[in-house]
């Protein structure tokens, strides 16, 4: 008998048909949608007069252009963006598709939305036109993002032509200190391997560091895993998983919840199953992080200095290092800690769930946002929000001095209201912190939400294992 990843048995259970060595045709459970990368696909299927083959396997969500000012009504105000939310809905009518619109109480963030509703259930194959697709993992789903002409081919077929990933295992023992939290961890993992690390790979995490983990700290490691590369991201299914599962998805009882279960518990690595690859961590070597570039893995412990130029003994690292620090006006062997920041962003798909806000609350609570730094928070769904609010968190950021918005993905992109000026500089808790990403001329410095909430108090970079009161 063959030995096998979780992974080729998640791509055997859902193969169509073998289309040569290296592709296959792949069964996708559930698509998900937003209103930027859809467009083009349904106006491929009215060129061609096709429908959509499975619509109850599809599900959509306006997220990325919504404005996430407080108020009960939304109102999109940027022409071409409300188009796009216009269109998404007319879409959705034609063809029968869910949608959580612009005033869906319970909108927000895909990544967010779709978890949290029971939609993502162990063993699933799942794709939408968002690299961040990969978060799925976290409980034992293949998740991964798609292009606009591969979201028109799984409209009219329920299928993707997909091509089959080399395995990675990322192997991570010990246990995670005092102030270190899963995106410390994933940042850390990141610096490590690159880039591209993990290229090419579908990354399975392992380890008594992962056992550990909440489901929501597991989606903040499955998310970020593909700023190196990775085509996917898996963790098998604990109880902890399935409990998570079953707490959010009322449909399996019965013999359906049996069937369900039963299936569950095969969903793991072989002992003795090969991978091509093979990262090992020690969680207890990893402090809070703090990216000081231009990309993801261009980070270092709080407490570390820019590495200078010469310590990078690779060209094209030194090159990129040195455009970065141009961007960022920082300089080669000064101390991370201590750089005064403008703004603090807390939210996005990566942390804008209820166990973030709360790590950040932890922080702010009893304290103010400093002199001279605008922050804001952004819960990613309006459940989050809601369950935010019936915990009193929303009122320990109004009274530090936060904005509390609405749900959305805001300020991780330039895609909507919420943009950075340029020379702003950004303690944020999104996934990417390319030039501009969070607007043109913008410095975006990835980190945790307590250390995010530490910036915003403080005003600088901080060592949140620094502030007395969560020592």
């Amino acid at each position: 008998m063959q030995l096998r990843t979780l992974y080729q048995k998640l791509i055997e259970g859902h193969t169509v048909a073998t289309l040569d060595e290296q592709n296959i045709l792949l069964f996708c459970d559930l698509h998900l949608m937003n209103e930027y990368t859809s467009p083009q696909a349904f106006a491929g299927l009215y060129e061609e007069g096709r429908g959509v083959a499975m619509p109850g396997q599809n599900v959509a969500v306006v997220s990325h252009i919504i404005p996430t000012h407080p108020g009960t009504i939304r109102v999109i105000a940027d022409p071409a963006s409300a188009l796009q939310a216009t269109n998404l809905k007319k879409n959705c009518d034609t063809f029968n598709i869910p949608l959580f619109d612009t005033n869906d109480a319970l909108q927000g963030i895909e990544h967010v939305v779709a978890p949290e509703h029971g939609m993502i259930r162990p063993g699933m194959v799942v794709i939408c036109g968002d690299s961040h697709t990969t978060t799925y993992g976290a409980l034992g789903a293949l998740g991964f993002g798609i292009g606009t002409t591969e979201v028109e081919h799984v409209l009219a077929t329920q299928t993707l032509v997909y091509r089959v990933a080399k395995t990675m295992r990322i192997h991570v023992e010990g246990a995670l200190g005092s102030g270190v939290t899963a995106k410390d961890l994933v940042l850390a993992i990141i610096g490590h391997i690159g880039a591209q690390g993990a290229r090419g790979y579908v990354v399975e995490y392992t380890g008594a560091a992962i056992d550990a983990l909440s489901i929501e700290a597991r989606f903040t490691l499955c998310n970020m895993i593909v700023e190196a590369g990775a085509r996917g991201a898996l963790i098998s299914p604990d109880q902890k998983a399935i409990d998570y599962v079953l707490s959010r998805a009322p449909d399996l009882s019965g013999a359906y919840r049996d069937a369900a279960l039963a299936a569950w518990q095969a969903l793991d690595s072989d002992d003795g199953a090969s991978f091509d690859a093979q990262v090992d961590i020690d969680a207890a070597r990893v402090g809070p992080q703090v990216t000081w570039g231009t990309s993801p893995d261009q980070v270092i412990a709080v407490d570390g200095r820019i590495p200078a130029l010469h310590e990078l003994s690779d060209g094209a690292l030194r090159s990129s290092a040195e455009r970065a620090m141009a961007y960022t006006g920082l300089t080669a062997g000064d101390a991370i800690a201590g750089t005064a920041i403008q703004h603090v962003f807390i939210g996005s798909c990566t942390n804008g769930r209820i166990e973030d806000l709360r790590a950040a609350a932890a922080v702010v609570r009893g304290r103010n946002v400093a002199a001279g730094v605008r922050a804001m928070v952004v819960p990613g769904s309006g459940a989050v929000k809601t369950a935010a609010e019936a915990e009193g968190l929303d009122r320990v950021f109004k009274d530090a001095g936060f904005e509390w918005r609405n749900a959305g993905c805001s300020m991780c992109l330039a895609m909507n209201d919420d943009v950075l000026k340029e020379g702003v500089r950004c303690a944020s808790t999104t996934n990417r912190n390319f030039e501009g990403r969070q607007g043109r001329g913008a410095i975006t410095h990835l980190m945790s939400p307590a250390m995010s909430a530490a910036a915003a108090v403080t005003g600088y970079i901080t060592d949140v294992r620094e502030l007395k009161e969560l020592q």
